[in-house]
């Protein structure tokens, strides 16, 4: 289903390990997802996206979202013929969201859930 555009969910684990540079001292990942080539990880401290740009994919941009930056955020669940979740992040700065695109495999309940516990802490 990742080949529509749709993000599915990845072992934390794996993501951890194969990201492995990208993370401070003791930073957990709790949650990570990919969509298509690139990757968005919610770990302890922050929210990451790695997005690998042009044909090959070896070019990769990495954002880091403090979860303090985030102003606010929606989850849409999925409907009856719109079968897609999707997530929408307002980082302080930016008018426009963050989108990202759920399959119906995702339970779009829990990223709202980590979402809510880590920025309403920070």
């Amino acid at each position: 289903m990742a080949l529509f555009g749709n993000a599915h969910q990845v072992d934390p684990a794996a993501a951890r390990q194969e990201f492995a540079k990208l993370f401070g001292n003791d930073e957990q990942v709790h949650a990570a997802y990919q969509l298509i080539r690139d990757t968005f990880m919610f770990t302890d401290r922050r929210l990451i996206l790695v997005d690998k740009q042009g044909i090959t994919g070896k070019k990769t941009e990495y954002h880091s979202i403090p979860y303090k930056s985030i102003t606010h955020f929606a989850v849409e669940t999925a409907g009856s013929f719109d079968l897609d979740a999707e997530l929408k992040i307002w980082v302080s700065g930016n008018p426009l969201p963050i989108q990202k695109t759920f399959t119906k495999g995702v339970d779009i309940y829990e990223v709202q859930a980590l979402l809510t516990q880590y920025v309403a802490v920070k």
